[in-house]
């Protein structure tokens, strides 16, 4: 599977995350027995990397997410950055280019007219912020 792909199944449970309480984990496992779906182990290591790591992703896309309070930013936008910015901050095989790049593509495919653009925006700003 591509790492495209991969990162599509990370978003998708990070995703899916943001409507219960169950871990990463337990939702792959979920969605391995409930609809016969193999999470690969990429996807998996971002997801649950992401997740370890959200009072730290979720504080980085506060400080560029200027005039939007956390419940203004779509679930969908929310789970696009979390993946980027663990990416981004925390995965030295991705340079920051891709994981923007693939961000934006999941914002436009999944989100809605303006998700695509304010996610470009906040993993812009942290990129600055990064360098």
């Amino acid at each position: 599977m591509s790492r495209r792909k991969s990162r599509e199944q990370a978003f998708a449970l990070l995703f899916e995350k943001s409507f219960n309480d169950l871990s990463v984990e337990q939702l792959a496992a979920t969605a391995g027995e409930a609809r016969d779906v193999e999470i690969e182990p990429f996807a998996l290591s971002l997801a649950v990397g992401a997740e370890g790591k959200l009072a730290d992703i979720d504080a980085r896309i506060a400080a560029h997410s200027h005039k939007w309070s956390r419940e203004r930013i779509s679930r969908v936008a929310l789970a696009v950055l979390r993946l980027a910015v663990y990416e981004m901050l925390y995965e030295d095989t991705v340079p920051v280019s891709v994981a923007i790049n693939e961000a934006v593509e999941l914002a436009k495919r999944y989100g809605g007219d303006e998700d695509s653009a304010f996610v470009n925006g906040v993993l812009g700003g942290i990129a600055k912020e990064s360098v």
